[in-house]
């Protein structure tokens, strides 16, 4: 059967400043969950490797040039990493709309074959079974930098399984969330795992990762049966030329997505769900909106009209009454 893309997410250049957001920033949050601990867990055992094959002239090339994309974003002030900064203050009205924009539409269309950059309203996503995430390197991925995103996307997972409150692991054994680490001509050359990963696979979504701009830097899609909202399969392809935090806003931003946040917005700040780049890693802003999206009083499926007052109460609990 063939499994519908219910969801895309697609990682673009920053712009050349920061947008800066003309909203008031209102009181901060009265009553937060607890910090989440992000100190990542111990590597796992050593494992066999394959021999590294060497880069391609045009991967070395992409490398090069996005080393060059981190350290002007970095001068910018851009690919902050701070997880509850004191100038970016929201309040539960913004946290409520940003939830409903980011989790109940659509970044990205399927139109005549392709998928085009067109919100779209959509119904609410989530996983109801149990998230097993795992990495796949291509051929060329340095062994150094493998053991570096092995320990990023054990953390990330635990701190998704925190926030959400859902099942979220690592795990070799019948994986249904699959990150693909790519150097170039890998990434080129992908088309034959992705059909084998999700049988049935829309040729757009090919064509999609094998033709990635080079101002995308990183991409998701989620699958579903049907209308159902209920994701049984998630596919993120991520550059393997990128810097360190590059790579790692990638993994923070993608499955974060991937776990049912598909769009980005203007106005979400601290953020990641934001192409400003500001921020690079999931803030504990993002942490709410995750939170709230896996709160059993939203149910898969949902539309904006019946999940909106659902979000408000939700976030009114969260924040402590503060408006």
């Amino acid at each position: 059967m063939q499994l519908p893309c219910r969801s895309l997410a697609l990682r673009p250049r920053a712009g050349v400043a920061v947008l800066l957001a003309t909203a008031l920033m209102l009181a901060g949050c009265a009553e937060l969950p607890p910090a989440v601990v992000t100190t990542a867990p111990p590597a796992p055992a050593a494992l066999p490797e394959p021999a590294v094959s060497p880069r391609s002239p045009t991967s070395e090339a992409m490398r090069t040039r996005f080393a060059a994309v981190q350290e002007r974003m970095l001068a910018q002030g851009l690919l902050r990493t701070e997880l509850q900064p004191q100038d970016a203050l929201y309040s539960a009205s913004q946290l409520t709309e940003n939830f409903i924009r980011i989790a109940l539409y659509d970044e990205y269309s399927s139109f005549g074959g392709n998928f085009v950059a067109r919100e779209t309203a959509a119904r609410l996503r989530r996983w109801e079974a149990p998230v097993r995430m795992n990495i796949e390197f291509g051929a060329s991925i340095p062994l150094a930098q493998r053991n570096a995103d092995r320990i990023t996307l054990a953390s990330t997972a635990s701190r998704l399984g925190y926030v959400t409150g859902h099942p979220v692991s690592v795990s070799a054994q019948n994986p249904n969330f699959t990150v693909l680490m790519l150097n170039e001509d890998e990434r080129r050359a992908i088309g034959p795992r992705l059909a084998s990963l999700v049988p049935g696979i829309d040729p757009a979504v090919v064509r999609t990762v094998t033709n990635l701009p080079d101002s995308t830097y990183c991409v998701v899609f989620a699958f579903s049966q049907g209308d159902s909202g209920v994701y049984t399969r998630a596919v993120a392809v991520i550059r393997g030329e990128h810097p360190d935090l590059l790579r790692q806003s990638c993994f923070h931003e993608e499955l974060a997505q991937g776990m049912g946040l598909a769009n980005d917005s203007p106005a979400a700040r601290p953020s990641v769900f934001n192409d400003d780049e500001e921020f690079a890693l999931l803030t504990r802003h993002d942490d709410l909106l995750l939170r709230i999206l896996y709160d059993p009083r939203l149910r898969t499926g949902m539309l904006e009209a019946e999940a909106r007052p659902i979000v408000s109460t939700i976030v009114a609990q969260l924040m402590g009454g503060t408006s």
